[in-house]
């Protein structure tokens, strides 16, 4: 069973860092893509960071030269490492796999999500 576990998040000043992780299980290969998306209350989910299997990563609009994505195959984590934080990223942040084939009717799997909480 596949199964993503975020970690990481909290309550950070603007202006701060933080960093979160992501474990994956249940899926030993054939993955496309892992990334990380974010949940603001009444808004809609929106891509943050991305990186697919050849190490290239693409970040959304809103991101970019303050947040981070790495993967580590070895222990099977993806990794946000978020820079110089504004009240704005404040949101839920849900990690995310794509996978080659289908798994049990399905090419993508999420986890349950992190609050990451920024201060003015």
């Amino acid at each position: 069973q596949v199964q993503l576990v975020e970690s990481g998040g909290g309550l950070v000043q603007a202006g701060g860092s933080l960093g979160l992780s992501c474990v994956v299980s249940g899926i030993k290969f054939g993955i496309v893509a892992m990334s990380w998306h974010r949940q603001a209350p009444g808004k809609q989910r929106e891509m943050v960071a991305r990186i697919n299997s050849a190490g290239v990563t693409n970040y959304g609009d809103s991101v970019k030269g303050r947040f981070s994505i790495a993967r580590d195959n070895a222990k099977s984590t993806v990794d946000l490492q978020m820079n110089s934080l504004k009240p704005e990223d404040t949101a839920v942040y849900y990690c995310n796999v794509k996978t080659i084939f289908l798994i049990q009717g399905r090419n993508d799997f999420w986890g349950q999500g992190t609050q990451v909480t920024v201060s003015s």
